[in-house]
């Protein structure tokens, strides 16, 4: 398969084919990071340089601290990715980077990195979008190709996609409050879990009764959630217990559980609605045991469902690459500025 993109330099279109080699960079929060990838499935080289453990003392991101690290780690990343592929930057087909959604500062350095690159070896540049990138990472080692239904749940984002082809996708459904990912870090902190809270609260999830309490599932309308209620209700919980009395297990059981269980009731309905047989799984919140589970038990109902290997769960730039490649939704301009939102 080939696909046609503008070059920035000229009026003569570039075809990426299976030879293909692009380098994306990544650093729209906390990870900085790059890859080369090649026909936008095989990895070649995926370098991530992580800063968990320095916004660990703060409890959450510090935006200011992420960029300038961001700016410390590039070069590093960089390097070590072209030594890992073995190639040069003469061998790179095109260049990508995040534009956004993500931390304004944070997404300039890799932005600037990428176009910086594409013009120093004139090669075209590709703006990506984060969440499209998610996406793209189910193609990655896969055979998977649209149509599909997807469940995007990450810190930021909680959204049912509507994948028809690689250039017509529709957000049929998301989070009207709290996404995913935010409610796990919000209840993490209620009950003293640190940060990152929402991994260790889903290793504590394992270890409780899932029906130790029943937590109320927001009633809306369509594909759309609501987790702000749900938090509410938790906090309700964890107040009515001493400290030293409080079920912790338990209560991260029933949340995971009533999160888990509105995802698959959702995602159930987007398939039996469209009747499309395959589902994928994306974002730094399909690491999650639970929701993972349910949503590949679906199998046993005749659906084929796709989700990342764990490292291409979280923040990458193998997963930047893939969708460089496959979806024609990108921004091929060098003008193209980075955004915080969605």
């Amino acid at each position: 398969m080939n696909k046609i993109k503008k070059t920035l330099f000229s009026e003569k279109p570039v075809t990426l084919d299976k030879n293909s080699l692009i380098m994306a960079i990544e650093s729209s929060c906390d990870e900085t990071a790059c890859a080369i990838v090649k026909g936008g499935r095989e990895v070649i080289a995926n370098v991530v340089a992580s800063q968990i453990k320095i916004h660990q003392a703060y409890g959450g991101v510090i935006p200011e601290i992420a960029a300038r690290e961001h700016l410390e780690a590039i070069n590093v990343v960089i390097d070590e990715t072209f030594k890992q592929a073995g190639v040069k930057g003469s061998d790179i087909t095109a260049f990508a980077g995040t534009v956004g959604p993500g931390l304004v500062g944070c997404l300039l350095v890799g932005m600037n990195a990428a176009k910086t690159l594409s013009l120093a070896y004139d090669k075209p540049f590709i703006g990506v979008n984060h969440l499209n990138a998610h996406l793209a990472a189910n193609f990655i080692d896969t055979k998977l190709e649209p149509p599909f239904i997807a469940l995007l749940v990450s810190g930021g984002h909680t959204q049912i996609i509507k994948a028809d082809s690689y250039s017509k996708m529709e957000i049929i459904g998301e989070t009207i409050d709290d996404a995913v990912g935010e409610a796990y870090d919000k209840v993490a902190r209620l009950i003293g879990l640190p940060y990152p809270g929402g991994p260790k609260l889903d290793k504590m999830a394992q270890e409780g009764n899932p029906f130790a309490f029943k937590l109320p599932e927001a009633r809306v309308g369509g594909y759309d959630f609501s987790f702000s209620g749900l938090k509410t209700a938790v906090l309700r919980l964890v107040k009515s217990f001493d400290e030293s009395e409080m079920p912790v297990k338990d209560i991260c059981a029933s949340f995971q559980e009533c999160v888990s269980t509105t995802l698959l009731k959702k995602v159930k309905h987007a398939l039996e609605e469209t009747g499309y047989k395959q589902v994928v799984l994306a974002g730094g919140v399909a690491a999650n045991s639970e929701i993972r589970r349910k949503i590949f038990n679906l199998k046993d109902e005749g659906y084929d469902v796709y989700a990342p290997v764990m490292k291409y769960c979280t923040d990458n730039a193998s997963m930047v690459a893939s969708s460089a490649y496959f979806f024609n939704n990108t921004f091929d301009n060098i003008d193209v500025e980075v955004f915080s939102r969605a």
